[in-house]
This record gives structure tokens, sequence and C-alpha cells, in this order.
């Protein structure tokens, strides 16, 4: 019987981003997909335009009918939630499901910024969320912000990383892997597992292109992945390769970022594992 994995996101109809891209891709993994919707988005917020309906206020509902049918979840992968009330609701949902593997993508700024809608209460919130997490994959801005470093700052040794990767784990989860760490001409993700006190750094070519979605789409390889019994290394390193082919296959067209990667190409290297 396949695993289930309840993945609370936002769904944007255009522009390849969160439950867009994170059901096929957990469908490739072998894994059930069961969405959570946080918004419906007729194309997700890079564009000029786009149409937003807010899911809250069904949000309870949907957890309780799934309560009600006594469902189990043997994953549960949270993603951008773009309110207080939508952090509680989630919150309260991952108390519910106690026994599940609990991946929690931080978000709440990159590239030195904190995006606009998230306050200090907000970030709070999203720190409390990962202290109940296995699992937390911030960027080296949301690294910063979860540990209360500077998070403008850029330049980090290696050792400052390793760190820093050791501190987000004090704050609870087992595991924790920073993303889009630049390295001179180089991107690295490091990872870290508090349980074996063990860390890694996968490193590819950064060839200065970037694209929507990509990180929703390495959370959801490792989601995927763990959930079916995978160790972290093998997670990382796999979702590291298949963004890298997939950025460096997409930069050969002319494609606006928002669109994001031409991932499909290359789901083939998921079902095969």
């Amino acid at each position: 019987m396949l695993k289930k994995v309840a993945a609370i996101n936002d769904l944007s109809g255009v522009g390849k981003c969160s439950l867009s891209v994170a059901i096929p891709i957990l469908s490739a993994l072998k894994v059930q997909c069961c969405p959570f919707p946080t918004a419906i988005l007729s194309s997700q917020t890079g564009y000029p335009e786009y149409s937003f309906f807010d899911f809250t206020n069904e949000m309870i509902t949907y957890s309780n009918v799934w309560k009600n049918l006594n469902l189990n979840f043997d994953c549960i992968y949270t993603g951008f939630l773009g309110s207080k009330y939508q952090i509680e609701i989630v919150s309260k949902f991952i108390k519910e499901n106690k026994t599940s593997l609990i991946v929690v993508d931080p978000v709440m700024g990159d590239d030195g910024l904190v995006y606009p809608v998230f306050d200090t209460e907000m970030c709070n919130k999203i720190k409390n969320l990962v202290k109940v997490s296995d699992l937390t994959t911030p960027n080296l801005t949301e690294a910063c912000i979860l540990t209360g470093r500077n998070y403008s700052k850029k330049n980090f040794t290696r050792d400052e990383l390793i760190n820093l990767a050791k501190d987000v784990c004090s704050i609870g989860p087992s595991k924790v892997v920073i993303t889009g760490i630049l390295e001179g001409d180089n991107i690295l993700n490091l990872a870290y597992d508090k349980a074996i006190d063990k860390y890694f750094f996968t490193s590819v070519k950064y060839n200065n292109c970037s694209y929507s979605g990509t990180g929703d789409i390495f959370t959801s390889i490792i989601s995927g992945l763990l959930t079916n019994g995978y160790d972290l290394n093998f997670a990382v390193i796999t979702a590291t390769n298949f963004i890298s082919k997939t950025i460096d296959y997409t930069s050969k067209f002319n494609i606006d970022r928002n669109d994001g990667v031409m991932f499909e190409k290359f789901l083939c290297d998921l079902t095969c594992i």
C-alpha cells in the first residue's frame, strides 16, 4: 500500500510551484500526495496579474473531515503559510497526527530579506512549527531568522554554516537541510543529522539562473524519499542533482522564471528509484 503525504501549501493554476509541483513529484516517488490547500491562485504571485482565493476559512472544516474519516498520514509536509491563523490551524493538525514524519519548509524570506507578509510574530509562529518538525529545509536567510542571526549576512565560512545547522536543530528538529548557499561559482546545500551528529555538503555549479518553485521541488523530493525509508544523504543528493539537471535544461530556453523549471522532462529519474 502506498504511504500518504499530507502536503499543505497553496495551489497555482499557472507557475510551477507549491502544490502544482508537490503532487507530481510525490506521485513519481510512489507516495500518495494528499493536497491540503491554503489558497488557490490563477497564477503564482510573481506574475503581473493573478486571482487569489484564500482557503483559510475552509482549512478547519477540511481538517475535521479528514479526522472524521480516521485518515492517517505517514508524512505531513508544510510550505508557505500566509497568516498567523493558518499557522495555528496547521499546528493543530500536526498535533493530531503525532506519529507522522513532520517536514516544515519555513518559508519566511530569501536573499537577506524577509517577505513583506512576515512580521516578528509570524516568524516566531513559524519557529514554533519548526520546533515540532522532524526535518526542516530553510534557505540561508530563513536559517538565520530561526536562530536569531543577522539574516542580511551572505558570506559564511563552512564552520559557521555547520554551527548554524546545529543551532537550527537545537530548536527541535532532528534533521535540517540549509539550501541555496552561494560559495564562489557553486551553490551548496548543507544537511545535518542531529541523531548521529553528522553533516555533509552537496555542491553543484551555479549558472546564475533562478526559477520559481525549485525549493518546493527540492523539499517534495526529500519528503517523498524519507517517507519511503531512504536516508537523508541519498535524499539530498537525489534532490540536488534533480534540481541542477532541470535548471540546466530549462535555461536553454527563453522561459519566464515565473513559469518554473521543465521538471516534467525528468520525472522518469524519480519513478525509477
